[in-house]
């Protein structure tokens, strides 16, 4: 059946086990039985599907797997024990000691950590560029560069990117685009239609969206020509599994096979099947969700633009964005729950914001059903010199909130209250 997105999300990947269930049940097991030896050695061979272990493979974690997959147009996809070990597998998978990869400066500050201090040790280099001009991206690709890596919605500066002139520079080269599709989701918007290579999430936030449980995935297009990107761990023998050829036994599955047979099953950032089991219950209602969601936070948006006590708002489906005429090209279903403002009075007004909230929680997340909210500049971004701060477009008195689903005239309300005498 060619069902559409919201079929998907709720069936995608699972029909029944052998008792009968309706809906994916909980394999919380490490292992699994063979039925005979030569079973066994069928499976190890990769000569025969097959669960062995749950560090590599589950059936609860499967479902998860071919459901995200499902909805992206993938082949495949490795969910991950957090949004962090799905990046970090991903660019294990793809690098080594020597290699470039050419990187927007408006990333999620973890991710920016995990290139600029944890890979940089491994021998690999990151370049980061202006995202708002593709030709930024040109610039900075040399003969080692051998991936670009984007947010769909830059957190916070809430950027859009310029998707199809930045693949076309890419794979003129050729090389992957790797894209973080977290605040936009796959309803949002599909990284594959418009020509990405792999998209990453952090499962934790919009998919999962009732904070319950922290989850990654990757998943894999399929479309990149590996052999002419000089990718050579999937086009030569792998003495890490067998001494196969990864792009000979997997076809256009090469990299997310790799991913997971060798860089999961090394690294063990693995997803419970508890947490799977979780997400798959969030993943049921992600359209309706992202819709209240963008729409909220369009109300809410629209609100703060009309407010005294703020100098300048932060959300790509405001007429007056610069990003505007990109989110209606790229997210025309919505530009997602995440609103940036800043307040007039500076660094201590953001504070006394957060401290007169009341219905709006305090903490360092995004994507819930309920609404939340930070001050970066003394929270998040704090370690960030003030020039790196303006860079990611945190102001001192810069405001992030993640608009919920809660009646939006109760959000705005408690914001009004809170931007009194401020």
């Amino acid at each position: 059946m060619d069902w559409k997105f919201d079929t998907i999300a709720i069936h995608g990947g699972f029909e029944s086990d052998e008792k009968g269930a309706s809906l994916p049940p909980i394999y919380q097991s490490t292992s699994f039985i063979f039925r005979d030896p030569d079973h066994a050695a069928r499976v190890f061979n990769l000569e025969e599907e097959g669960f062995i272990y749950t560090r590599i493979n589950n059936p609860t974690v499967d479902v998860l797997e071919k459901r995200v997959a499902l909805l992206e147009g993938g082949v495949g996809a490795v969910a991950t024990s957090s949004g962090m070990a799905a990046i970090a597998m991903t660019m294990l998978s793809l690098l080594r000691e020597g290699d470039e990869v050419v990187a927007a400066t408006t990333l999620y500050g973890g991710t920016v950590t995990l290139f600029k201090i944890t890979l940089s040790r491994l021998g690999i280099n990151f370049k980061f560029v202006d995202p708002d001009d593709p030709e930024n991206f040109k610039r900075a690709i040399t003969e080692k560069t051998r991936a670009v890596y984007l947010e769909t919605v830059g957190n916070p500066k809430l950027n859009i990117p310029d998707f199809e002139e930045i693949v076309k520079i890419a794979h003129s080269v050729p090389v992957p685009v790797i894209l973080d599709n977290t605040v936009a989701t796959p309803y949002l918007f599909r990284p594959f239609d418009w020509g990405v290579d792999i998209a990453v999430y952090s499962l934790t936030k919009y998919i999962s969206g009732h904070a319950t449980s922290i989850g990654g995935l990757i998943v894999d297009s399929g479309n990149f020509p590996w052999e002419e990107g000089g990718f050579t761990q999937f086009t030569t023998p792998d003495p890490g599994y067998h001494g196969i050829v990864f792009t000979e036994k997997f076809g256009k599955a090469a990299f997310i096979e790799r991913t997971r047979l060798q860089i999961l099953r090394d690294i063990g950032g693995c997803m419970s099947p508890f947490n799977a089991f979780l997400i798959l219950l969030g993943l049921e209602t992600l359209s309706l969700r992202m819709d209240r969601h963008s729409s909220n936070a369009l109300k809410v948006a629209e609100f703060l633009e009309s407010h005294p006590a703020v100098k300048e708002v932060n959300y790509p489906g405001l007429k007056s964005s610069r990003y505007y005429d990109l989110a209606r090209k790229y997210l025309p279903r919505g530009q997602s729950g995440l609103v940036g403002f800043e307040l007039k009075g500076g660094y201590e007004a953001g504070k006394e914001f957060i401290r007169r909230v009341k219905l709006l929680k305090h903490l360092a997340n995004i994507g819930d059903a309920r609404s939340l909210v930070i001050h970066p500049a003394s929270t998040t971004h704090q370690q960030l010199s003030r020039e790196e701060r303006l860079k990611a477009g945190v102001s001192d008195g810069f405001i992030r909130l993640s608009v919920g689903i809660e009646d939006p005239d109760d959000i705005i309300a408690d914001i009004e209250q809170a931007l009194k005498g401020l």
